[in-house]
């Protein structure tokens, strides 16, 4: 949850997991220039919406990479432009006209430059096969999160974002045209010296990963968060890939197979932000962290913690309660959390229970809510304003259960009360963790670096992914590894 972004979808992380994207429509043409001009006015919103890796040198090493790429592209004179974008989700993506995106959570996922490499140029493929124009036309703004908007506050969505990481340009293009960016990477690899090969070794790293996330979020009852997903088996035995990959390198005739660039690779991304970053903050066990902020404030026991990009969403383990908290700077005339909640309060019915709070110094003001939308239909929900360093923190909660108050107000109120500013001895948990290169000496194991590292869950799989070992392998001493610090 950053600083300074105001809140859009209440609860929209949770109705995600319940939602569902509408069919798209048929394509139609769309001139260049068009591509182009809609590129850019998206590009902003993405920004917005998921904004970029606050890592200069990360970024300019992706950035250099995929104009070395571009260059050998069949658009080569294209202004493009090439983000991090700062999630932990696996994915890539490209807009129209040349703005190619690809997540801070990929990269612990690869494991030298030619497989980086084999991931953007997928993603120039899209833009050079004008993937993204037709899905356009077809009405890919259309988003995961956009049904949440009415959930709460009862209003719309301004502006037509709402989610853009759920919009159709995030989530593939069909099988065909994956193939037909597999094949046009593949040819990019080529012309700048990368095996081709990188292509099918990148996707069978990102396959691997994408059986465990469908595990964990079968397990976990929510949604997987996939990248590609496009082969309905490994892509070591689909013929057609291997048949593009091989094409690819004839035609070229560049392809060395040497230049991989490992240890590049490992240097650059030696550091990278696991989980959530340091602008986004941090959950630790039940309690968030935020440096940025200064503030830190604990959930419930047992309840389940997701930081979202707008939002910190906190669910009963049960799944019969949920707490949102979300923050925007103070708006014009506004000045005091009760008239903060008396606009909030205007959107609603009636509403009991209000009365002015001081939490650990801060000036606060709280009420019950009725008549609203909550995940759980029309119910009763707390609400809870916080006014701390010119910014206003809102704190929505509500339960399946309760007729004027919600069941659970309890915990949502003593949650409520440990909102307060970070101690200095805090600041360091509010550190992100981090990727870590180390060499290999003898004796090391994949469950030794799970002991030592600070996941708490999947720990082994999750390293053995970020470093190809899955489902089974050891590294070798000597060697360099990336584990979690």
């Amino acid at each position: 949850m950053p600083a300074n972004r105001p809140s859009s979808a209440i609860f929209a992380a949770l109705a995600a997991l319940l939602l569902a994207a509408g069919a798209p429509g048929q394509a139609s043409a769309m001139s260049e220039k068009a591509e182009i001009k809609l590129g850019r006015e998206q590009h902003q919103k993405v920004l917005a919406e998921m904004g970029a890796y606050d890592d200069d040198a990360v970024q300019g090493y992706v950035t250099e990479l995929g104009h070395k790429l571009a260059l050998k592209s069949d658009w080569p004179k294209l202004e493009w432009t090439f983000t991090v974008v700062d999630t932990d989700d696996v994915n890539a993506f490209a807009l129209p006209g040349g703005f190619v995106y690809i997540s801070r959570g990929i990269l612990p996922y690869l494991n030298s430059e030619a497989e980086l490499a084999a991931v953007l140029g997928h993603e120039i493929g899209h833009v050079t096969a004008h993937h993204g124009a037709k899905r356009q036309t077809r009405g890919t703004l259309a988003n995961l999160g956009a049904a949440a908007a009415t959930i709460l506050t009862g209003q719309p969505i301004v502006g037509d974002l709402a989610n853009v990481a759920g919009a159709a340009w995030v989530s593939g293009y069909g099988r065909e045209q994956e193939l037909e960016a597999d094949r046009l990477g593949a040819e990019i690899l080529a012309r700048t010296g990368y095996d081709p090969q990188a292509m099918t070794r990148v996707i069978g790293s990102l396959k691997d990963q994408e059986l465990s996330e469908v595990r964990r979020a079968r397990a976990e009852g929510r949604k997987p968060r996939v990248y590609h997903g496009v082969f309905a088996s490994h892509p070591d035995n689909d013929q057609r890939l291997q048949e593009a990959v091989k094409a690819a390198k004839r035609v070229e005739g560049r392809a060395t197979g040497q230049d991989q660039g490992r240890e590049i690779y490992l240097k650059a991304v030696d550091g990278v932000a696991v989980g959530t970053s340091r602008a986004q903050g941090v959950v630790r066990g039940s309690r968030f962290f935020h440096a940025d902020m200064g503030v830190t404030m604990a959930f419930p026991s047992g309840w389940g913690v997701q930081n979202e990009k707008e939002r910190i969403l906190a669910v009963a383990a049960d799944k019969n309660a949920v707490m949102q908290v979300t923050v925007g700077a103070i708006p014009p005339k506004v000045d005091t959390p009760r008239k903060y909640f008396a606009a909030v309060a205007g959107n609603y019915g009636s509403v009991g229970g209000a009365r002015e709070l001081e939490i650990n110094g801060a000036p606060a003001f709280t009420g019950v809510v009725r008549g609203t939308q909550t995940p759980f239909g029309v119910r009763p929900s707390r609400v809870v304003i916080i006014q701390f360093n010119n910014q206003f923190y809102r704190i929505d909660g509500a339960s399946r259960g309760g007729m004027d108050v919600p069941e659970a107000d309890g915990l949502i109120l003593s949650s409520a009360s440990t909102f307060r500013r970070l101690k200095d001895a805090e600041f360091a948990l509010a550190e992100p963790d981090r990727l870590k290169v180390m060499k290999v000496t003898p004796g090391t194991t994949m469950v030794g670096l799970a002991k030592t590292s600070p996941l708490k869950s999947y720990a082994e799989e999750t390293l053995r992914l970020y470093n190809g070992f899955y489902p089974k392998g050891e590294p070798e001493a000597g060697s360099l590894v990336k584990t979690v610090r």
